[in-house]
């Protein structure tokens, strides 16, 4: 059994050498690498393998046993022969393939921190390797696959089956959702995920990346067409309570997927979910029509739409300085009003000037006083100088009202998402235990089952019950008066002065 962590599901607290990192370039904006531990040259760096990205160089050794989610500045890498062409024999264009100069055994050099450029290392996440994974199918992004496996009931321990592996983001996000241990023997139960992909090219692409990340103990993936073959995994009913079908057609896989006859893929004991991914509406219908053909209630679609809001602080005025988030733009009517005036005065003070200097003379006093009113600050009615909105450096984020807008490009599709639940199978042993449980038709005391003399009697006797405790409890209280009357007489007898 598969006994290495996969970094999905324990990634540890630092980098490690063979391990999958994926690297942030910029935001939505993801590389996935696999970390390398180089002792000489590769490649024609002698800092060993590199990551090349347009932010700069950046040496494995700089990458490793370092904290998730550090900043790593990037390296002044040399590398070398430049017109030798690089040799990869991997499909990953970002690690590069241990060349001849490896062979040489000369000790990598020690990488020279650059001045500028960095990127962040981040642990492995399905949501992060959505982002960054090689597109082979559609992709079910996380908006569509977080509410799914919610639908679904996925949980740790549930057993999943999956349909249409595709680019493997469901598969990934589903083996999370249902970890819960490596299962130590044939016979341990643990949650897995049962995926099956009809495309070979596929296949094989995605039973590499299972093994690379150590998920074979979660995932286990076949090469399959369901519409004939159906679901039964090495003969076997994989007992699953979750079924997800990504599928051109799923109503031809939904044959396979009910309770009648011995082999079925279903847990008998409990209520299956399913869940199809349909990106048109005639798909829809004809899935929905063969559900409930087979016995599926609760049937209902569900389209996912997303959206990403920017929340930011809007700065509007004509004084503010030309800067990224601020509109020069009047915020109202006298802040416009105001501008025009102080433009009107500065053209009548420019054009006073050039007058005077072409006749020679110099401006009479009124314009230098005027000149020298318009140069002096506003003040208030209070006789304080006014700030205009350059001045006022205080906590600047904080100026101008709040407004959030939404992002147009998002990464998503619209699909229709049909959901339906299939109750467990109902024996005859279950109607036994649930007829001792709750004894159905054999109740006491239901009017049903009682004659009209037998309640006549019954209420009778209800009634002669609480009338004894009414007189009862009438007598209780007569004779706590009646002794309460006879000590206060004898208390005022012995009061009372004695007489000759």
């Amino acid at each position: 059994m598969d006994s290495i962590p996969s970094p999905f599901l324990e990634p540890g607290d630092r980098t490690k050498v063979g391990s999958l990192a994926i690297v942030s370039l910029a935001r939505d904006d993801f590389d996935a690498i696999r970390l390398e531990k180089s002792s000489g040259a590769v490649d024609g760096y002698a800092e060993g393998a590199v990551l090349n990205t347009r932010f700069g160089s950046f040496p494995h050794s700089t990458l490793l046993d370092i904290p998730w989610g550090s900043q790593v500045r990037a390296s002044a890498v040399d590398t070398g022969s430049r017109g030798r062409k690089r040799r990869l024999e991997t499909t990953d264009d970002d690690t590069p393939a241990v060349s001849q100069d490896e062979s040489r055994k000369t000790p990598a050099k020690k990488a020279t921190v650059a001045s500028s450029g960095f990127i962040y290392i981040l642990r492995p996440s399905p949501e992060l390797w959505t982002s960054s994974l090689p597109h082979r199918t559609q992709v079910v992004y996380t908006p569509d696959y977080s509410y799914i496996l919610q639908r679904i009931r996925a949980r740790p321990g549930t057993r999943i089956i999956e349909a249409g592996a595709g680019s493997g983001s469901f598969s990934h996000a589903s083996a999370r959702a249902v970890y819960n241990g490596y299962p130590k023997s044939e016979t341990d139960i643990k949650g897995k995920v049962f995926s099956f992909e009809f495309n070979e090219d596929r296949f094989h692409k995605m039973t590499e990346e299972i093994e690379s990340h150590s998920l074979t103990g979660i995932v286990q993936i076949q090469h399959r067409d369901v519409y004939r073959d159906g679901f039964m995994v090495d003969g076997k009913s994989p007992n699953a309570t979750a079924v997800f079908l990504d599928l051109p057609a799923p109503w031809k896989a939904l044959q396979h997927l009910s309770r009648r006859g011995s082999s079925s893929p279903l847990d008998p004991k409990q209520s299956v979910h399913i869940c199809t991914f349909s990106p048109c509406i005639e798909q829809v219908s004809r899935t929905v029509t063969e559900l409930r053909t087979l016995g599926w209630t609760d049937v209902d679609m569900v389209e996912i739409s997303q959206k990403r809001l920017n929340v930011t602080r809007e700065r509007v005025g004509v004084n503010l300085p030309n800067e990224r988030g601020n509109s020069q733009t009047p915020a109202d009517v006298l802040e416009a009003i105001t501008k025009l005036r102080k433009v009107n005065q500065q053209n009548k003070q420019f054009q006073k000037a050039q007058l005077a200097q072409n006749n020679g003379a110099t401006a009479d006093a009124m314009d230098v006083d005027s000149s020298a009113a318009a140069s002096a600050p506003a003040r208030a009615s209070d006789g304080k100088e006014k700030t205009t909105p350059d001045e006022d450096h205080d906590k600047p984020w904080m100026q101008g009202r709040l407004i959030h807008r939404s992002e147009g490009d998002l990464k998503t599709h619209t699909s229709y998402l049909v959901f339906a639940v299939l109750p467990p199978e109902w024996t005859e042993e279950d109607e036994e235990r649930a007829l001792a449980k709750w004894p159905c038709g054999r109740e006491s005391k239901i009017i049903g089952n009682v004659d009209k003399q037998a309640r006549k009697k019954e209420k009778r006797e209800q009634l002669e019950s609480r009338s004894k405790k009414r007189k009862a409890k009438s007598e209780l209280v007569d004779s706590q008066t009646k002794k309460a009357k006879s000590n206060d007489t004898q208390a005022e007898t012995e009061s009372a002065p004695a007489t000759e």
